[in-house]
């Protein structure tokens, strides 16, 4: 058994974690670096078709390993963010942090190699636990009600998915985790939907990522920003491929993220609205369900990991390094920081689809499935939302932090760690050579669809076009540009006006309910005890005559106790009766 758990790469790198976390520091910064390596090195190597089992209960058997296309290439590209995070954070001194960035990284890989329900659902519960971890490691008033926020809405959404699994396994579903759109849409699937949409931060319950997203720690922010939502894709893909639903939620989630990124003045929170447009092109992919629009999603997902954690150590780094975190306080950063420049716009290339980077090749396949499966709207729309991509990063947070002269006094305070450098290059790395060698990636997608060529000189004539097309009106209203230190509030302003006020009022009543009950049992019980606390007393008629106000201290009697606790139960179990032959 043990050396079938070494095969499975999620759980070397949950042992990784708990090695980190009792090693010294010295030992750690190589684990966190090898021990992802070995990880690595098992994923690639899985063979397809690999299928391991344990007994559970009652025949019940927990499929930990099971290896096809799909699973085997989301594997890989985890394992691959798990190597480059890793080296990232080899200079943090944060034990817990260490062993919550790799057991969150081994439990995104659960998830995509469970064959059965349970199994999924056991990593994907787990993968709440420990990215939490990364919000609280921050260790702020913030990050602690973010990361409260964080655990309650991944608990509902992992709560909704198993009651969803529950009911489908009790009504005699197949354990085996199968594709549901072809099946009843039933209260089953629609709560197995909902879970799933919670987790790819689909609006309207999309305002935890950002929250998180934005105030964990540095280190931590790279594995979220890649993990939880890929993970939740991989699920549509597996489940709901096909569905109409998701597709118009990936497309609102495009449109919703680029727009609300365009207005954001914090450099992570910028990027996590991204996240949720980058994942709406995968969503939309998954909803269209060709097997090119599939094959799109899975090779966006695949690129925008190297990208968006590129991103997000490029900011990483200024943050570390200068203690400022709002676009508003940097500028000319490209002198100052010459390396992280190169590989911030390396990235932001990427994200934009800009050609010679993996984005276009990715981004090309789902935006062309669209127009191939008949689908001009979603087409239409996915174009613009790539617009606003190109708008927010490349040209806003390129110019306004690298580019322009006034550097409004932000100075290095510390200097970089050379592995997070190295880290850096490495995304950079991979985001240049998928982008000009796709067949690298192409080759391992997992669906059967039409060869796709994304260096067409039309394809490469659209995107130009258009990417020059956003770029003239920022050069024309550049001063109006300036980012601003006000919050832009999504579907936040829900949870803080109307809602908050629902809960809070309702809250106050049900307390109000409660106080008011507790105290009418309190004065019935102290009632009753000062009839039964003498019983001699009905013997001669004087019950109620006069006396002093029962206190349990001075004395009790054998009997008075009993009776009401016998009376309290026995009202109880008449209240169950009652209730239960009405239900019935």
């Amino acid at each position: 058994m043990m050396s079938e758990m070494l095969m499975h790469p999620g759980i070397i790198l949950i042992l990784v974690g708990l090695l980190a976390m009792i090693a010294p520091k010295c030992v750690r910064k190589v684990l966190l670096a090898v021990g992802p390596l070995a990880a690595l090195y098992v994923a690639f190597n899985l063979q397809l078709g690999t299928d391991v089992s344990i007994d559970f209960v009652r025949g019940y058997k927990l499929g930990i390993l099971h290896v096809d296309k799909l699973s085997w290439i989301f594997t890989f590209i985890f394992s691959v963010l798990a190597l480059i995070s890793g080296i990232y954070a080899c200079h943090n001194e944060n034990r817990m942090e260490a062993l919550c960035a790799m057991a969150y990284a081994g439990c995104a890989i659960g998830v995509t190699l469970a064959k059965d329900w349970l199994t999924l659902i056991f990593f994907w519960e787990a993968m709440a636990v420990t990215s939490v971890f990364l919000v609280w490691c921050k260790n702020s008033k913030v990050s602690r009600r973010a990361g409260f926020r964080y655990l309650l809405v991944h608990m509902l959404g992992g709560n909704l998915l198993l009651a969803g699994i529950f009911l489908h396994l009790g009504h005699g579903g197949d354990p085996t985790i199968t594709n549901l759109v072809n099946g009843p849409h039933d209260y089953t699937y629609w709560l197995m939907l909902v879970g799933i949409c919670v987790n790819v931060a689909m609006p309207p319950v999309n305002a935890w990522l950002v929250d998180a997203y934005a105030n964990s720690t540095i280190t931590g922010g790279v594995f979220m920003s890649c993990l939880t939502t890929k993970v939740a894709v991989y699920a549509l893909l597996r489940v709901f491929a096909g569905s109409e639903l998701i597709m118009w939620g990936g497309v609102l989630m495009a449109l919703y993220g680029a727009c609300y990124a365009i207005m954001e003045n914090d450099m992570r929170r910028l990027l996590a609205h991204h996240i949720i447009s980058q994942t709406g092109f995968m969503v939309a992919g998954a909803g269209i369900g060709t097997g090119l629009a599939m094959n799109g999603a899975t090779a966006h997902a695949f690129c925008d990991i190297l990208f968006k954690s590129l991103l997000f150590m490029c900011a990483g780094a200024i943050m570390y390094a200068t203690g400022i975190g709002h676009i508003n306080k940097l500028g000319n950063m490209a002198k100052k920081m010459p390396f992280v420049c190169i590989c911030f716009f390396a990235a932001a290339f990427s994200i934009s689809g800009i050609p010679l980077f993996n984005g276009f090749i990715s981004k090309a396949i789902t935006v062309n499935a669209a127009y191939a499966a008949g689908q001009g709207m979603v087409y239409t729309l996915l174009e613009i939302a790539s617009i606003g991509t190109f708008l927010s990063i490349p040209l806003k947070m390129g110019y306004f932090i690298f580019l322009r002269k006034d550097d409004k006094g932000a100075e290095i305070k510390t200097q970089l760690p050379i592995n997070m450098k190295v880290a850096m290059g490495m995304g950079a790395f991979l985001c240049f050579l998928y982008g000009v060698c796709p067949g690298l990636l192409y080759q391992y997608l997992p669906f059967e669809a039409p060869a796709y060529h994304p260096f067409l000189p039309e394809h490469i004539l659209q995107y130009v076009q258009m990417l020059g097309m956003a770029m003239v009106p920022f050069m024309m209203f550049l001063s109006h540009m300036e980012p601003h230190t006000a919050i832009s509030l999504d579907t936040d302003w829900f949870y803080r006006k109307p809602f908050a006020f629902v809960v809070k009022e309702t809250s106050m009543l049900f307390c109000a309910l409660c106080s008011a009950l507790g105290s009418a049992w309190q004065v019935m019980y102290e009632k009753f005890m000062e009839l039964t606390a003498n019983p001699m007393e009905f013997l001669d008629a004087r019950p109620f005559h006069k006396r002093k106000k029962y206190n349990p201290e001075n004395y009790r009697t054998a009997i008075a106790d009993p009776m009401m606790i016998t009376l309290t139960v026995l009202g109880c179990a008449i209240g169950y009766l009652v209730a239960h032959l009405k239900s019935l």
